[in-house]
């Protein structure tokens, strides 16, 4: 059997594959006290996932009859409390939520109702109350209304989300070979734009940012696993696992520099599940046992600073409460978010449970939602990052002053 040693760069790279697009945003200016500043990292789980098995209500009465044979069985679900279990591919967050850093508001869902994939993206990035309200993103006018902070956003890939878009300047870095792969290019070009106003900063931010990354590779804890070729369908997967631990610890390695990103976006895509969804195994099973390496590599690769970093997981929406004819669920409403960090406050389900009872169910097919996806990303900007609550009502989320932060939870 081969092994193939994975370099971070080359893991980065072959990310594509499990619909991974990584975004950095973060100071410019070193800061004083070295890494140990305030980090948030949003994580988008593009598709909808399915919060009705991300973290099951296996204590509710009416689940097990609403799902079929797509409902997570009690006895392999992950235990949280009486009613809420979490899927047993999501065991590194259990044993988080066992320590008291991670909780889930299972019944959350942005201001829009729409069941559109394009709208409701829009919505959750955009941070307004209405489709297409705004062309820039939330996490973008966050950063202009942080208190006396000089920022500066970075995207690595080929493009940036909305959710990154906006006045503050942003700079890019796509993981590859270097270009040409002559050592002499930065220098010809740094000295052929040199007095060019525009082409020459950008051209010193890039080299900058490639030299963050090197380090960033460098220094994260432990070495790229070596990865064992071939195995089948479960060889796969383990690949897949240890893409996103490793794509987890090298967006950490950014983040502990001095100069690195506060605020990070990242963009999980792969969980619209309309047919052959599976149960404890199979497709949206091995979603998240990516999802899982993805945010155990972050924890791990944080190392101390994990304690000063909170990780939103959201999803545009959510997904039926009924099983469907073709083994999937369809576009929904409420869905879960997650909440990760060194910092939380230990506590239970962030929000209420509407319960599955028919009389309860939104338009008789969704989960009701009971918490506004906004009040919850208002309370990680205020209580974590510092946010003043009324730029959080008027410009980070406009026209939002009726949507209370969720306070408490850091």
């Amino acid at each position: 059997m081969t092994r193939t040693d994975l370099s971070r760069r080359g893991l980065l790279s072959a990310a594509a594959g499990l619909g991974l697009t990584v975004g950095f945003m973060g100071h410019a200016a070193r800061a004083e006290g070295g890494s140990h500043r305030k980090k948030m990292i949003t994580v988008i789980a593009r598709g909808a996932m399915d919060g009705l098995s991300a973290s099951p209500p296996v204590g509710d009465p009416d689940y097990a009859g609403l799902r079929g044979r797509i409902a997570i069985p009690a006895d392999q679900a992950l235990k949280l409390d009486a009613t809420f279990a979490l899927h047993p591919a999501l065991a590194g967050v259990h044993g988080l939520a066992l320590k008291g850093q991670a909780r889930i508001a299972p019944a959350v869902a942005g201001p829009d109702r729409a069941r559109s994939h394009f709208e409701a993206q829009d919505v959750l990035e955009s941070g307004a109350a209405v489709v297409y309200g705004t062309a820039s993103g939330f996490l973008n006018r966050a950063l202009e209304a942080m208190p006396a902070r000089k920022t500066e956003a970075l995207s690595v890939g080929a493009t940036a989300p909305l959710i990154l878009r906006g006045k503050v300047q942003t700079g890019s870095w796509s993981p590859g070979a270097a270009a040409g792969g002559s050592p002499r290019l930065p220098a010809i070009l740094g000295d052929l734009y040199a007095d060019d106003p525009l082409l020459g900063p950008a051209l010193a931010r890039g080299l900058e940012t490639e030299a963050m990354a090197a380090m960033a590779m460098q220094d994260s804890p432990g070495q790229a696993p070596a990865v064992m070729a071939g195995g089948g369908a479960q060889g796969l997967v383990r690949q897949g696992q240890a893409l996103a631990r490793s794509i987890g610890a090298t967006v950490a390695g950014f983040m502990r520099q001095d100069n690195g990103p506060q605020i990070v976006a990242i963009s999980v895509d792969g969980w619209d599940t309309h047919a052959n969804q599976g149960a404890a195994e199979g497709q949206l099973a091995n979603r998240l046992l990516y999802l899982d390496a993805l945010l155990m590599g972050l924890h791990d690769g944080l190392a101390a600073d994990w304690k000063d970093t909170v990780v939103v997981v959201a999803t545009e929406f959510g997904r039926t409460a009924r099983i469907n004819g073709t083994g999937g669920t369809d576009h929904g409403t409420g869905s879960t978010a997650f909440l990760l960090g060194g910092g939380l406050k230990p506590g239970g389900i962030i929000g209420d449970w509407p319960t599955l009872k028919a009389s309860a169910l939104f338009e008789g097919r969704d989960t009701r939602p009971t918490l506004d996806l906004r009040g919850l990303f208002k309370g990680v900007l205020a209580d974590h990052m510092g946010l003043d609550r009324r730029a959080l009502d008027a410009t980070v989320f406009p026209d939002s002053a009726g949507v209370a932060p969720v306070s408490g939870l850091v």
